[in-house]
C-alpha cells in the first residue's frame, strides 16, 4: 500500500478500535519543523507498514519545542506488529535527520464520546487542543463519568464557543486517563473562549465546579497543537 497526504484525522472513523497519542520533545521550532520534514520523507517513500494503521498525524506544539503524534489503529495487535517489523527502522531515518529527540510518553486510548460539528460545518481545524487529565489509579466507570460529567457542563453552557468545531473525548485502555482531542478554528478562538468573561469555557458553575474538582483526578493539562502532517494509506491500492 502507499501512502497519501490528507487534511486531517476523523478521530470518530467506525473502524479505529484504538488510538495512540504520545509526545517527541525535539528542543526548538526549528527542530520540529524539520522532523516534521524527516518523517515525510521516511514515511512517502516507503509502502504503508500495516494494514491496520488507519492514519498517522504530527502537530507541532505551541511551545516550540514539542510534537505530538495521533495515529488510528485497527486494535492492538495491529501495533505491536508494526513496533516489531517497521517501527525501528522508521525512527532510525528520522533520527539520522534529526538527532537527539527525546520520546515522552506514549498512551493508547479508545474513543468514547464526541461533541461533533454541526452538520454542513466544512471548516478545517488550524488548532488542535489537546486537554489531558489524569486519575490516581484505573477506574473505566470513572473514566466515562468524568466525560458525561464535561458534557453536562457543556450542555448547560449552551451555545457552542466561536471558533470551535469538534471535541472527541478518549479514555486510556489502562483505566488511569482520558484525552480531549479537540478541534478550534484557531488558537485566537481558543484563548478568546478561555478568557470570556463569565462565560468562558469551564467559568465558575456548580456543574464546572464538579468536573475540575473531581474525585481521583491528580494532574493533567491543556496544550495547543498546530496540524502539520497527516498521512493515510492509498485508498484502493
Amino acid at each position: 500500500m502507499n501512502t497519501r497526504v490528507t487534511d486531517r484525522p476523523d478521530p470518530t472513523r467506525t473502524d479505529a478500535r484504538i488510538a495512540k497519542a504520545s509526545t517527541w520533545d525535539v528542543g526548538t521550532p526549528e527542530r520540529q519543523q524539520q522532523a516534521v520534514d524527516a518523517i515525510r520523507r521516511t514515511w512517502e517513500h516507503r509502502e504503508w507498514p500495516h494494514p491496520g494503521l488507519l492514519s498517522y498525524s504530527v502537530y507541532t506544539g505551541e511551545d516550540g519545542a514539542t510534537l505530538l503524534h495521533y495515529s488510528q489503529w485497527t486494535g492492538e495487535q495491529a501495533y505491536q506488529d508494526f513496533v516489531r517489523e517497521n517501527r525501528d527502522t522508521r525512527n532510525a531515518e528520522i533520527d539520522a535527520a534529526v538527532p537527539g529527540i527525546e520520546r515522552v510518553q506514549l498512551h493508547t486510548y479508545e474513543l468514547y464520546r464526541s461533541g461533533l460539528r454541526t452538520e454542513g460545518d466544512t471548516r478545517e481545524p488550524g488548532t488542535v487542543v489537546i486537554v489531558d487529565v489524569e486519575f490516581d489509579g484505573p477506574d473505566p466507570a470513572r473514566q466515562r463519568a468524568w466525560v458525561d460529567a464535561v458534557f453536562e457542563a457543556l450542555g448547560d453552557d449552551g451555545e457552542k464557543p466561536a471558533g470551535g468545531i469538534a471535541a472527541h473525548f478518549h479514555v486510556s485502555t489502562d483505566g488511569a486517563r482520558v484525552l480531549n482531542y479537540a478541534e478550534w478554528e484557531s488558537a485566537e478562538h481558543h484563548i478568546a473562549a478561555l478568557a470570556a468573561p463569565g462565560e468562558g469555557i469551564g467559568s465558575p458553575s456548580p456543574l464546572w465546579e464538579r468536573v475540575q474538582n473531581y474525585p481521583g483526578v491528580t494532574g493533567g493539562g491543556v496544550h495547543r497543537y498546530t496540524p502539520a502532517l497527516s498521512l493515510e494509506p492509498e485508498a484502493g491500492v
